[in-house]
């Protein structure tokens, strides 16, 4: 099972260790696109701090983010599932689960990104600041520019098993599943049972709790249908969508 997550806004600080190295990273075919945002990212915020924050989208109070990504290369990296955080991050609680599901979340979980394309959450890297909505003058928007590279490394990835697809609409830009992986993939909406409303705040709490649940429960599941019975196995509330591949879960209290 491959599970893709968006990142969170918020990250913590760098780390204190050695920085980035590249070649490190998983997923090696999106190194040259790694390499464009990284080159273009830089050098828009090491020239001009107001152009950057306008390209980026940062408040005035956000201006700290600029300098942080002046120092991309040089900051300590750490790994990716401490860097993200916010409330999917802080449901899933990786640091929190046991040896062996924190493995299999090594090897299943990929965070999409605007500056990296999508790393495992073992993977070190600086924090940063860099969404996939950002237009670079150079490289244009991201989602269109993380695309070609996408399209023949994420299905590699992904193999022959269920994708499960938990991103945003902004960072599902970056690739859509097509043929047979399209069809052994689900995405997963969570809604409000009583009012069936989606609430922000409560839909990632919840799809963190769901990934958690999967990788304490060492599930499986190899098709949509196979997730289904594994998330009711789990407690969980579920019906399917009209649309194949597409669930619903019911959650009665927002918290």
């Amino acid at each position: 099972m491959l599970v893709l997550l968006p990142p969170s806004e918020g990250k913590a600080p760098s780390g204190r260790g050695a920085p980035l190295k590249p070649e490190s990273l998983s997923l090696p075919g999106l190194a040259e696109a790694r390499a464009a945002v990284l080159d273009e990212l830089v050098e828009l915020c090491a020239a001009d701090e107001e152009k950057a924050r306008e390209v980026l989208g940062l408040s005035e109070g956000l201006r700290g983010e600029v300098a942080k990504n002046v120092e991309l290369r040089t900051a300590g990296a750490r790994p990716a599932g401490e860097v993200y955080t916010g409330v999917l991050y802080d449901a899933l609680g990786l640091a929190t689960l046991d040896a062996a599901a924190r493995k299999r979340a090594g090897a299943s979980l990929l965070v999409f990104s605007g500056l990296w394309g999508a790393v495992r959450v073992t993977d070190r890297i600086p924090s940063y600041r860099c969404s996939m909505g950002v237009k670079l003058p150079g490289l244009g928007a991201l989602g269109t520019h993380w695309r070609g590279a996408m399209a023949s490394v994420l299905p590699e990835a992904a193999g022959d098993g269920l994708v499960l697809d938990l991103r945003s609409a902004a960072y599902a830009t970056a690739w859509k599943p097509r043929g047979e992986t399209a069809a052994r993939t689900a995405t997963v909406r969570v809604l409000h049972a009583p009012t069936r409303k989606v609430v922000s705040h409560f839909n990632k709490a919840t799809k963190g709790r769901i990934v958690r649940s999967l990788l304490e429960a060492d599930a499986a599941p190899g098709t949509p249908a196979e997730l289904v019975e594994a998330l009711r196995d789990l407690g969980y509330v579920v019906e399917t969508g009209a649309r194949a591949g597409a669930l619903d879960v019911l959650v009665d209290e927002i918290h």
